[in-house]
């Protein structure tokens, strides 16, 4: 079957096409026959090389973990009622990264796999996935009521299009940041009360003064210089939540945090397969009541993977970027 394979850590052009044996599911897996693969900000990260300290990964290897398809293998202490289902999978457990999405068949625990609702489009389920469960999870734990106030920095990409909506629909008062004049207005379709674009000097400020004081909760996607910016408008005993390095790397606010009574949550956060699996059927249920309208900013074939992962750093694209076998 074919795959596409980071030869080397490297730009966009490391990514190339080539042919492996195909997987057996083993104990527990289940075998998809990909539809659609997810491409995530973190991919084109460790395909650069980043994250080494986290991410246990050396090439070549196969980039993605989530995929969306049809079962079509089962591994022992599987049930029958798989084979053949339509559904959205996790090539990893929670915390790790497996790889393995960017082929035409990828394994997945049936622990980390979920039936496609009725009526909901594979690729849109696909965003639930992981996007969706990071929104969920985190304002899950964020303690916001209706009538606070949140930040959302990238709030046009992957994770940003589930949170802004979500937060609206909670009665959460959102201010969203991101970076063009396009993103910026879909963060406002979406239901963002105040957009300002990052890419214009003291935006920060001007949030400030649009709520008319700070924030009670920051959802950090941009970190970096930005995360700094937004972190600086929460009010004491807010809560910060860092998930995204699109700026290069986290914000480094823990020493600050720490002097203002700021709860400080990051990558590390111990977060259980079955945190994951609970949140996941929430975000499908999300898509299909139709509160939630994900984003696919991109669709191409395996073999464009390269020029996919150029666009998503050049920060051309918004919502999700995805690849079809």
């Amino acid at each position: 079957m074919r795959v596409v394979q980071a030869t080397k850590f490297g730009g966009p052009e490391v990514l190339r096409v080539t042919d492996v044996p195909e997987p057996e599911p083993g104990q527990g897996e289940v075998l998809v026959e990909v539809e659609v693969a997810e491409i995530l900000f973190l991919d084109t990260q460790l395909r650069a090389g980043w994250g080494r300290d986290f991410f246990t990964i050396e090439p070549p290897f196969t980039p993605g973990v989530g995929v969306a398809g049809r079962v079509v293998g089962l591994g022992d202490g599987v049930e029958e009622s798989w084979r053949g289902a339509s559904v959205v999978a996790s090539t990893s457990a929670g915390g790790q990264y497996r790889g393995g999405g960017y082929a035409e068949r990828a394994l997945a625990p049936v622990t980390h796999t979920h039936r496609v609702p009725d009526d909901v489009d594979p690729t849109d389920a696909l965003a639930a996935l992981h996007d969706g469960v990071m929104a969920v999870s985190r304002i899950e734990r964020s303690g916001l009521s209706a009538g606070d106030a949140a930040l959302v920095t990238a709030a046009s990409g992957g994770i940003g299009v589930w949170l802004v909506p979500l937060l609206h629909a909670a009665g959460v008062r959102v201010a969203a940041a991101a970076h063009g004049a396009h993103k910026v207005e879909l963060a406002r379709e979406r239901g963002a009360e105040i957009t300002v674009n990052y890419g214009e000097d003291r935006w920060a400020e001007e949030v400030g003064r649009r709520l008319g004081g700070e924030v009670d909760v920051v959802f950090d996607g941009a970190g970096g210089d930005l995360g700094l910016k937004a972190f600086s408008l929460l009010a004491r005993g807010g809560r910060f939540f860092s998930y995204g390095a699109a700026a290069g790397d986290f914000a480094d606010v823990e020493d600050s945090a720490e002097e203002r009574g700021i709860e400080v949550t990051g990558m590390g956060e111990h977060f259980t397969d079955e945190d994951m699996a609970r949140a996941a059927e929430i975000a499908l249920r999300r898509l299909a009541e139709g509160t939630v309208r994900p984003v696919i900013g991109q669709r191409l074939p395996l073999d464009r993977a390269a020029e996919a992962h150029a666009a998503i750093a050049e920060r051309r694209v918004a919502g999700k970027s995805v690849l079809v076998p």
